[in-house]
């Protein structure tokens, strides 16, 4: 984040949101409600309950993969997805949406390709790309999207 101040971030296990100061990010904060780990550097699957508060309650961009189970493009990005999730636990979340179990989100944000990839940040959709990628060009992709926002 550009500031120390505080990010919100909302918690994958009980939905509580937390504030944690910018700067202790790499400190694998907990939420204070549940105690679970609030950035757990692996995709979190979203429903079309829980998406709409994870994108108006979380301050880091999120990073979105709008696939479904009978895919194959999707099944075979699914490990670099988690991949750079590892990788980048701090500078974003990132999230699964099953399209097929989740039909309102997807029909929301005008999904008409799988997998489609989406950035949206502190509520609006930044970009998006339809296609899946080889980990380096989603690490390339990646930056170039969050520098855009300053991060």
């Amino acid at each position: 984040m550009p500031d120390n101040s505080p990010v919100k971030i909302t918690c994958p296990a009980c939905s509580a949101i937390n504030r944690i100061p910018a700067e202790r990010l790499g400190d694998r904060p907990l939420c204070g409600k549940c105690r679970g780990a609030l950035l757990r550097g692996e995709p979190l699957q979203a429903t079309d309950g829980d998406f709409n508060r994870l994108v108006q309650n979380t301050d880091l961009p999120l990073v979105v993969d709008f696939w479904a189970p009978w895919c194959g493009p999707c099944q075979q990005f699914a490990p670099v997805f988690a991949q750079v999730a590892a990788e980048m636990p701090t500078r974003a979340v990132f999230i699964k949406l099953d399209t097929e179990a989740n039909p309102a989100t997807a029909n929301k944000y005008q999904i008409r390709s799988i997998p489609t990839l989406m950035v949206l940040y502190r509520g609006h959709e930044i970009t998006h790309l339809a296609g899946a990628l080889p980990r380096s060009q989603l690490q390339q992709w990646l930056t170039q999207q969050l520098a855009g926002l300053g991060l």
